[in-house]
Protein backbone atom coordinates (compact mmCIF):
# COMPACT_ATOMS: atom_id res chain seq x y z
CA UNK A 1 0.00 0.00 0.00
CA UNK A 2 1.11 3.50 -0.82
CA UNK A 3 1.92 6.06 1.84
CA UNK A 4 -1.02 8.48 1.88
CA UNK A 5 0.49 10.92 4.39
CA UNK A 6 1.11 14.43 3.11
CA UNK A 7 2.84 17.55 4.37
CA UNK A 8 1.25 20.87 3.44
CA UNK A 9 2.89 24.08 4.63
CA UNK A 10 4.69 22.11 7.33
CA UNK A 11 1.45 20.54 8.58
CA UNK A 12 1.55 16.73 8.59
CA UNK A 13 -1.69 14.94 7.72
CA UNK A 14 -2.25 11.15 7.80
CA UNK A 15 -3.92 11.41 4.37
CA UNK A 16 -4.98 14.14 1.93
CA UNK A 17 -8.70 13.81 2.70
CA UNK A 18 -10.04 16.73 4.73
CA UNK A 19 -13.53 17.83 5.70
CA UNK A 20 -14.24 21.30 4.30
CA UNK A 21 -15.47 24.18 6.43
CA UNK A 22 -19.21 23.61 6.40
CA UNK A 23 -22.05 22.04 8.43
CA UNK A 24 -20.15 18.71 8.78
CA UNK A 25 -17.48 20.53 10.85
CA UNK A 26 -19.84 22.65 12.91
CA UNK A 27 -19.15 20.95 16.27
CA UNK A 28 -16.41 19.07 18.01
CA UNK A 29 -18.54 15.95 18.21
CA UNK A 30 -18.96 15.97 14.42
CA UNK A 31 -15.28 16.49 13.75
CA UNK A 32 -14.37 13.61 16.06
CA UNK A 33 -16.78 11.29 14.27
CA UNK A 34 -15.18 12.39 11.02
CA UNK A 35 -11.70 11.58 12.34
CA UNK A 36 -12.94 8.22 13.62
CA UNK A 37 -14.23 7.49 10.11
CA UNK A 38 -10.80 8.13 8.61
CA UNK A 39 -10.64 11.80 7.57
CA UNK A 40 -7.11 13.14 7.88
CA UNK A 41 -8.10 16.70 8.72
CA UNK A 42 -10.98 19.11 9.17
CA UNK A 43 -11.44 22.79 8.44
CA UNK A 44 -13.69 24.04 11.22
CA UNK A 45 -16.89 25.76 10.19
CA UNK A 46 -16.05 29.44 9.79
CA UNK A 47 -15.68 31.38 13.02
CA UNK A 48 -16.54 35.01 13.44
CA UNK A 49 -18.83 37.19 15.38
CA UNK A 50 -21.87 34.97 16.03
CA UNK A 51 -24.68 35.63 13.63
CA UNK A 52 -28.29 34.57 13.26
CA UNK A 53 -29.11 32.19 10.43
CA UNK A 54 -32.48 31.73 8.77
CA UNK A 55 -34.53 28.58 8.36
CA UNK A 56 -34.89 26.97 4.94
CA UNK A 57 -31.18 27.16 4.14
CA UNK A 58 -30.52 24.50 1.52
CA UNK A 59 -31.65 23.77 -2.00
CA UNK A 60 -30.59 21.20 -4.58
CA UNK A 61 -30.77 20.31 -8.26
CA UNK A 62 -31.73 16.77 -9.20
CA UNK A 63 -31.26 15.58 -12.76
CA UNK A 64 -32.49 12.54 -14.64
CA UNK A 65 -33.14 10.53 -11.50
CA UNK A 66 -29.92 11.52 -9.76
CA UNK A 67 -30.33 13.39 -6.49
CA UNK A 68 -28.28 16.46 -5.61
CA UNK A 69 -26.01 16.93 -8.61
CA UNK A 70 -25.83 20.52 -7.46
CA UNK A 71 -26.35 21.95 -3.99
CA UNK A 72 -27.16 25.46 -2.88
CA UNK A 73 -26.98 27.00 0.56
CA UNK A 74 -27.72 30.36 2.16
CA UNK A 75 -26.30 29.36 5.52
CA UNK A 76 -23.76 31.75 7.00
CA UNK A 77 -20.86 31.17 9.37
CA UNK A 78 -21.26 29.41 12.71
CA UNK A 79 -24.07 30.65 14.87
CA UNK A 80 -22.55 28.99 17.93
CA UNK A 81 -20.68 31.05 20.56
CA UNK A 82 -16.97 31.49 19.89
CA UNK A 83 -16.11 30.29 23.41
CA UNK A 84 -17.82 26.97 22.71
CA UNK A 85 -16.02 26.56 19.39
CA UNK A 86 -12.57 27.29 20.77
CA UNK A 87 -13.14 24.96 23.73
CA UNK A 88 -14.10 22.18 21.35
CA UNK A 89 -11.14 22.81 19.03
CA UNK A 90 -8.87 22.46 22.05
CA UNK A 91 -10.51 19.23 23.19
CA UNK A 92 -10.56 17.65 19.73
CA UNK A 93 -6.93 18.48 19.05
CA UNK A 94 -5.93 17.04 22.44
CA UNK A 95 -7.76 13.78 21.67
CA UNK A 96 -6.66 13.56 18.03
CA UNK A 97 -3.13 15.01 17.94
CA UNK A 98 -2.26 13.32 14.64
CA UNK A 99 -5.24 14.76 12.77
CA UNK A 100 -5.26 18.25 11.32
CA UNK A 101 -7.54 21.04 12.49
CA UNK A 102 -7.65 24.23 10.46
CA UNK A 103 -9.62 27.17 11.85
CA UNK A 104 -11.65 28.97 9.19
CA UNK A 105 -12.01 32.65 10.05
CA UNK A 106 -14.00 35.66 8.86
CA UNK A 107 -14.13 39.02 10.65
CA UNK A 108 -13.91 42.67 9.62
CA UNK A 109 -11.37 44.91 11.39
CA UNK A 110 -7.67 44.47 11.98
CA UNK A 111 -8.18 44.21 15.71
CA UNK A 112 -10.85 41.55 15.25
CA UNK A 113 -8.41 39.58 13.08
CA UNK A 114 -5.71 39.90 15.72
CA UNK A 115 -8.04 38.65 18.47
CA UNK A 116 -9.60 35.73 16.62
CA UNK A 117 -6.25 34.52 15.28
CA UNK A 118 -4.77 34.56 18.78
CA UNK A 119 -7.69 32.59 20.15
CA UNK A 120 -7.50 30.06 17.28
CA UNK A 121 -3.80 29.48 17.80
CA UNK A 122 -4.20 29.25 21.57
CA UNK A 123 -6.91 26.62 21.07
CA UNK A 124 -4.43 24.46 19.18
CA UNK A 125 -5.39 24.97 15.52
CA UNK A 126 -2.68 23.64 13.19
CA UNK A 127 -3.38 26.37 10.67
CA UNK A 128 -5.78 29.10 9.66
CA UNK A 129 -8.01 29.44 6.59
CA UNK A 130 -9.10 32.99 5.77
CA UNK A 131 -12.58 32.67 4.28
CA UNK A 132 -12.64 35.09 1.37
CA UNK A 133 -15.18 33.09 -0.59
CA UNK A 134 -18.65 33.23 1.00
CA UNK A 135 -20.92 34.52 -1.82
CA UNK A 136 -23.92 35.58 0.27
CA UNK A 137 -24.77 37.34 3.49
CA UNK A 138 -21.25 37.99 4.71
CA UNK A 139 -20.10 39.66 1.51
CA UNK A 140 -22.88 42.18 2.00
CA UNK A 141 -21.08 43.16 5.18
CA UNK A 142 -17.77 43.63 3.40
CA UNK A 143 -16.46 40.13 4.12
CA UNK A 144 -16.37 36.82 2.23
CA UNK A 145 -16.28 37.10 -1.56
CA UNK A 146 -16.33 40.89 -1.30
CA UNK A 147 -12.70 40.59 -0.18
CA UNK A 148 -11.75 38.10 -2.91
CA UNK A 149 -13.09 40.49 -5.51
CA UNK A 150 -10.75 43.24 -4.27
CA UNK A 151 -7.16 41.95 -4.56
CA UNK A 152 -5.63 44.87 -2.66
CA UNK A 153 -7.96 44.30 0.29
CA UNK A 154 -7.28 40.56 0.16
CA UNK A 155 -3.53 41.17 0.17
CA UNK A 156 -3.77 43.54 3.12
CA UNK A 157 -5.85 41.23 5.31
CA UNK A 158 -3.59 38.30 4.44
CA UNK A 159 -0.60 40.33 5.60
CA UNK A 160 -2.41 41.05 8.88
CA UNK A 161 -2.98 37.34 9.41
CA UNK A 162 0.67 36.56 8.74
CA UNK A 163 1.67 39.29 11.18
CA UNK A 164 -0.52 37.85 13.94
CA UNK A 165 -0.14 34.11 13.32
CA UNK A 166 2.64 31.68 14.10
CA UNK A 167 0.89 28.84 12.26
CA UNK A 168 0.41 28.45 8.47
CA UNK A 169 -2.16 30.73 6.83
CA UNK A 170 -4.32 29.51 3.94
CA UNK A 171 -6.42 31.89 1.86
CA UNK A 172 -9.72 30.50 0.59
CA UNK A 173 -10.54 32.02 -2.78
CA UNK A 174 -13.87 32.76 -4.40
CA UNK A 175 -14.67 31.54 -7.92
CA UNK A 176 -16.87 34.61 -8.43
CA UNK A 177 -14.12 36.56 -10.18
CA UNK A 178 -13.08 37.14 -13.79
CA UNK A 179 -9.59 35.66 -13.39
CA UNK A 180 -8.65 33.47 -10.42
CA UNK A 181 -5.02 34.50 -10.83
CA UNK A 182 -5.74 38.00 -9.55
CA UNK A 183 -6.82 36.98 -6.02
CA UNK A 184 -4.30 34.13 -6.09
CA UNK A 185 -1.39 36.49 -6.74
CA UNK A 186 -2.74 38.91 -4.14
CA UNK A 187 -2.78 36.12 -1.55
CA UNK A 188 0.82 35.21 -2.38
CA UNK A 189 1.86 38.86 -2.24
CA UNK A 190 0.24 39.08 1.18
CA UNK A 191 2.49 36.27 2.36
CA UNK A 192 0.05 33.34 2.55
CA UNK A 193 1.48 29.89 3.13
CA UNK A 194 -1.16 28.13 1.05
CA UNK A 195 -4.34 28.57 -0.97
CA UNK A 196 -7.71 26.81 -0.71
CA UNK A 197 -10.05 26.80 -3.70
CA UNK A 198 -12.75 26.99 -4.75
CA UNK A 199 -15.50 28.28 -2.53
CA UNK A 200 -19.12 28.14 -3.63
CA UNK A 201 -20.49 29.89 -6.72
CA UNK A 202 -23.05 32.66 -6.41
CA UNK A 203 -26.33 31.22 -7.65
CA UNK A 204 -30.09 30.88 -7.62
CA UNK A 205 -30.92 27.19 -7.52
CA UNK A 206 -34.32 27.48 -9.17
CA UNK A 207 -37.85 28.86 -8.95
CA UNK A 208 -40.91 27.23 -7.38
CA UNK A 209 -43.33 27.41 -10.29
CA UNK A 210 -46.34 27.19 -7.98
CA UNK A 211 -45.41 30.06 -5.67
CA UNK A 212 -43.07 31.83 -8.15
CA UNK A 213 -40.54 32.33 -5.37
CA UNK A 214 -36.88 31.38 -5.92
CA UNK A 215 -35.51 28.38 -4.02
CA UNK A 216 -34.79 27.85 -1.15
CA UNK A 217 -37.56 30.15 0.02
CA UNK A 218 -37.71 31.90 3.37
CA UNK A 219 -41.42 32.53 3.52
CA UNK A 220 -42.26 34.34 0.28
CA UNK A 221 -38.69 35.50 -0.39
CA UNK A 222 -35.30 34.11 -1.27
CA UNK A 223 -31.77 35.26 -2.06
CA UNK A 224 -28.67 34.14 -3.90
CA UNK A 225 -26.78 31.26 -2.35
CA UNK A 226 -23.55 29.33 -2.72
CA UNK A 227 -23.58 26.60 -5.38
CA UNK A 228 -21.54 23.46 -4.74
CA UNK A 229 -21.58 19.72 -5.30
CA UNK A 230 -20.59 17.55 -8.28
CA UNK A 231 -21.81 20.13 -10.81
CA UNK A 232 -19.04 22.60 -9.93
CA UNK A 233 -16.14 20.15 -10.18
CA UNK A 234 -15.12 21.19 -13.75
CA UNK A 235 -14.96 24.85 -12.67
CA UNK A 236 -12.88 23.96 -9.64
CA UNK A 237 -10.48 21.83 -11.69
CA UNK A 238 -9.99 24.64 -14.19
CA UNK A 239 -9.16 27.21 -11.54
CA UNK A 240 -6.89 24.76 -9.76
CA UNK A 241 -5.01 24.08 -13.00
CA UNK A 242 -4.69 27.80 -13.79
CA UNK A 243 -3.04 28.46 -10.44
CA UNK A 244 -1.14 25.18 -10.46
CA UNK A 245 0.79 26.03 -13.61
CA UNK A 246 1.45 29.68 -12.75
CA UNK A 247 5.06 29.88 -11.52
CA UNK A 248 4.18 32.94 -9.43
CA UNK A 249 1.72 30.85 -7.37
CA UNK A 250 4.49 29.10 -5.51
CA UNK A 251 2.47 27.86 -2.54
CA UNK A 252 0.65 24.57 -1.90
CA UNK A 253 -3.04 24.31 -2.75
CA UNK A 254 -5.92 22.57 -0.97
CA UNK A 255 -8.50 21.65 -3.62
CA UNK A 256 -12.24 21.96 -3.11
CA UNK A 257 -15.28 21.62 -5.34
CA UNK A 258 -17.57 18.69 -6.10
CA UNK A 259 -15.27 15.94 -4.83
CA UNK A 260 -17.34 12.82 -4.18
CA UNK A 261 -15.14 9.85 -5.13
CA UNK A 262 -11.51 8.75 -5.03
CA UNK A 263 -11.34 9.46 -8.76
CA UNK A 264 -12.35 13.08 -8.13
CA UNK A 265 -9.71 13.37 -5.42
CA UNK A 266 -7.02 11.87 -7.68
CA UNK A 267 -7.89 14.36 -10.43
CA UNK A 268 -7.55 17.30 -8.05
CA UNK A 269 -4.22 16.03 -6.75
CA UNK A 270 -2.94 15.38 -10.29
CA UNK A 271 -3.71 19.03 -11.11
CA UNK A 272 -1.68 20.32 -8.20
CA UNK A 273 -3.65 19.93 -4.96
CA UNK A 274 -1.76 18.58 -1.95
CA UNK A 275 -4.93 18.02 0.07
CA UNK A 276 -8.58 17.92 -0.91
CA UNK A 277 -11.61 19.11 1.02
CA UNK A 278 -15.09 17.55 0.89
CA UNK A 279 -18.43 18.97 1.98
CA UNK A 280 -21.50 18.21 -0.17
CA UNK A 281 -20.77 14.50 -0.54
CA UNK A 282 -20.57 14.16 3.24
CA UNK A 283 -23.83 16.07 3.66
CA UNK A 284 -25.39 13.64 1.18
CA UNK A 285 -23.83 10.31 2.19
CA UNK A 286 -22.15 10.78 5.57
CA UNK A 287 -18.57 10.57 6.86
CA UNK A 288 -18.06 6.93 5.86
CA UNK A 289 -17.56 7.79 2.20
CA UNK A 290 -13.93 8.38 3.10
CA UNK A 291 -13.49 4.58 3.31
CA UNK A 292 -14.07 4.24 -0.43
CA UNK A 293 -11.92 7.28 -1.12
CA UNK A 294 -8.96 5.90 0.81
CA UNK A 295 -9.26 2.37 -0.58
CA UNK A 296 -9.76 3.49 -4.16
CA UNK A 297 -6.96 6.04 -4.03
CA UNK A 298 -4.60 3.48 -2.51
CA UNK A 299 -5.39 0.97 -5.23
CA UNK A 300 -4.92 3.60 -7.92
CA UNK A 301 -1.47 4.58 -6.64
CA UNK A 302 -0.47 0.92 -6.38
CA UNK A 303 -1.58 0.27 -9.95
CA UNK A 304 0.38 3.30 -11.13
CA UNK A 305 3.48 2.09 -9.31
CA UNK A 306 3.46 5.13 -7.05
CA UNK A 307 4.60 4.65 -3.47
CA UNK A 308 3.28 7.92 -2.08
CA UNK A 309 0.42 10.36 -2.62
CA UNK A 310 3.07 13.02 -3.12
CA UNK A 311 4.17 11.39 -6.38
CA UNK A 312 0.83 12.26 -8.00
CA UNK A 313 0.77 15.96 -7.06
CA UNK A 314 0.80 18.10 -10.20
CA UNK A 315 1.43 15.26 -12.65
CA UNK A 316 -1.36 16.44 -14.97
CA UNK A 317 -0.30 20.09 -15.10
CA UNK A 318 2.12 19.72 -18.06
CA UNK A 319 -0.82 18.48 -20.12
CA UNK A 320 -2.82 21.65 -19.50
CA UNK A 321 -2.01 24.25 -22.17
CA UNK A 322 -3.62 27.14 -24.01
CA UNK A 323 -5.82 26.31 -27.01
CA UNK A 324 -3.26 27.84 -29.35
CA UNK A 325 -0.71 25.22 -28.28
CA UNK A 326 -2.85 22.20 -29.20
CA UNK A 327 -1.87 19.96 -32.13
CA UNK A 328 -3.98 20.85 -35.17
CA UNK A 329 -2.77 17.72 -36.94
CA UNK A 330 -4.03 15.35 -34.24
CA UNK A 331 -6.69 13.18 -35.90
CA UNK A 332 -9.17 10.75 -34.33
CA UNK A 333 -12.28 9.03 -35.64
CA UNK A 334 -15.14 7.15 -34.03
CA UNK A 335 -15.23 3.34 -34.14
CA UNK A 336 -18.43 1.46 -33.25
CA UNK A 337 -18.13 -2.04 -31.78
CA UNK A 338 -20.86 -3.94 -33.59
CA UNK A 339 -20.90 -6.72 -31.01
CA UNK A 340 -21.66 -4.29 -28.17
CA UNK A 341 -24.04 -1.95 -30.01
CA UNK A 342 -27.69 -2.27 -28.93
CA UNK A 343 -29.04 -0.22 -31.83
CA UNK A 344 -30.52 2.53 -29.65
CA UNK A 345 -29.75 5.22 -32.24
CA UNK A 346 -28.54 7.84 -29.75
CA UNK A 347 -25.23 8.31 -31.55
CA UNK A 348 -26.99 8.73 -34.90
CA UNK A 349 -29.41 11.36 -33.58
CA UNK A 350 -26.71 13.20 -31.64
CA UNK A 351 -24.43 13.32 -34.67
CA UNK A 352 -27.27 14.25 -37.03
CA UNK A 353 -28.72 17.08 -34.97
CA UNK A 354 -25.88 18.13 -32.74
CA UNK A 355 -22.62 17.48 -34.56
CA UNK A 356 -21.36 16.75 -38.08
CA UNK A 357 -23.67 14.21 -39.75
CA UNK A 358 -21.09 11.47 -40.19
CA UNK A 359 -23.02 8.57 -38.60
CA UNK A 360 -25.52 6.76 -40.81
CA UNK A 361 -28.09 4.01 -40.35
CA UNK A 362 -27.58 0.68 -42.06
CA UNK A 363 -31.28 0.02 -42.46
CA UNK A 364 -34.19 2.39 -42.48
CA UNK A 365 -34.29 6.05 -43.50
CA UNK A 366 -31.13 8.06 -42.84
CA UNK A 367 -31.36 11.84 -42.90
CA UNK A 368 -27.65 12.48 -42.44
CA UNK A 369 -25.73 14.20 -45.19
CA UNK A 370 -24.15 11.81 -47.70
CA UNK A 371 -21.39 13.46 -49.61
CA UNK A 372 -18.50 15.81 -49.18
CA UNK A 373 -18.89 18.30 -46.32
CA UNK A 374 -19.84 21.78 -47.46
CA UNK A 375 -19.83 23.54 -44.06
CA UNK A 376 -23.48 24.50 -44.20
CA UNK A 377 -23.71 25.86 -47.73
CA UNK A 378 -25.38 24.41 -50.74
CA UNK A 379 -27.53 21.27 -50.76
CA UNK A 380 -27.00 20.53 -47.06
CA UNK A 381 -29.22 23.46 -46.17
CA UNK A 382 -31.98 22.24 -48.45
CA UNK A 383 -34.64 19.67 -47.62
CA UNK A 384 -33.06 16.42 -48.60
CA UNK A 385 -34.90 13.13 -49.01
CA UNK A 386 -33.71 10.40 -46.63
CA UNK A 387 -31.27 7.84 -47.95
CA UNK A 388 -32.28 4.20 -47.62
CA UNK A 389 -29.58 1.62 -47.01
CA UNK A 390 -29.55 -2.12 -47.63
CA UNK A 391 -32.84 -2.49 -49.35
CA UNK A 392 -34.79 0.10 -47.45
CA UNK A 393 -36.02 -1.92 -44.52
CA UNK A 394 -38.13 0.47 -42.42
CA UNK A 395 -36.82 -0.43 -38.95
CA UNK A 396 -33.81 1.44 -37.58
CA UNK A 397 -32.72 -1.29 -35.21
CA UNK A 398 -29.27 -2.21 -36.38
CA UNK A 399 -25.76 -0.98 -35.87
CA UNK A 400 -25.11 2.45 -37.44
CA UNK A 401 -21.85 3.10 -39.24
CA UNK A 402 -19.37 5.97 -39.32
CA UNK A 403 -18.32 7.67 -42.52
CA UNK A 404 -14.68 8.03 -41.59
CA UNK A 405 -14.04 10.61 -44.29
CA UNK A 406 -16.58 12.92 -42.68
CA UNK A 407 -15.85 12.15 -39.02
CA UNK A 408 -14.06 15.04 -37.34
CA UNK A 409 -13.48 13.26 -34.03
CA UNK A 410 -15.65 15.50 -31.85
CA UNK A 411 -16.33 12.71 -29.26
CA UNK A 412 -20.09 13.42 -29.06
CA UNK A 413 -21.21 9.94 -30.13
CA UNK A 414 -18.94 8.30 -27.56
CA UNK A 415 -20.22 10.63 -24.83
CA UNK A 416 -23.91 9.90 -25.42
CA UNK A 417 -23.53 6.14 -25.96
CA UNK A 418 -25.07 4.25 -23.00
CA UNK A 419 -22.95 1.12 -23.52
CA UNK A 420 -19.42 1.17 -22.02
CA UNK A 421 -16.68 0.93 -24.65
CA UNK A 422 -19.15 0.49 -27.48
CA UNK A 423 -17.84 3.60 -29.22
CA UNK A 424 -14.16 4.43 -29.01
CA UNK A 425 -12.16 7.25 -30.49
CA UNK A 426 -9.19 5.90 -32.42
CA UNK A 427 -6.17 7.97 -33.36
CA UNK A 428 -5.35 8.18 -37.07
CA UNK A 429 -1.64 8.27 -37.74
CA UNK A 430 -0.29 11.18 -39.71
CA UNK A 431 3.15 12.10 -40.95
CA UNK A 432 2.82 15.86 -40.71
CA UNK A 433 4.10 16.14 -37.17
CA UNK A 434 2.69 18.38 -34.48
CA UNK A 435 1.62 21.85 -35.56
CA UNK A 436 -0.25 24.29 -33.36
CA UNK A 437 -2.08 27.52 -34.11
CA UNK A 438 0.80 29.29 -32.37
CA UNK A 439 3.19 27.57 -34.80
CA UNK A 440 1.15 28.66 -37.78
CA UNK A 441 0.92 32.27 -36.68
CA UNK A 442 4.62 32.32 -35.89
CA UNK A 443 5.42 30.89 -39.33
CA UNK A 444 2.93 33.16 -41.06
CA UNK A 445 0.95 30.24 -42.49
CA UNK A 446 -2.41 30.89 -40.79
Amino acid sequence: MADLSVNICGIKSPNPFWLASAPPTNTGEQVMRGFDAGWGGAVWKTLGEPIVNVDSRFGAIDYSGTKVIGFNNIELITDRPLDANFKEIYEVKKRYPDNVIIASLMVETKEEWREIIKRSVDAGADGLELNFGCPHGMCERGMGSAVAEEPKVLEEITSWAKEFSNVPVFVKLSPNVMDIRDPGLAAVSGGCDGISLINTIKSIIGVDLDTLVPKPSVGRESTNGGYCGPAIKPIALHMLAVLGRDPKINVPISGIGGISTWQDAAEFIALGATTIQVCTAVMHYGYRIVDDMIDGFNNYLDNKGMHSANELIGKAIPGFVEWGELDLNYDIIAKIDEDKCIGCGLCYVACLDGAHQCIHTRKGPCNAWHGDPDHGFGPRTEVMPPVWHNGGEPAMNHVPFVDEKECIGCNLCMLVCPVPDCINMVEVSHSGGKESWKDRTTNGSS
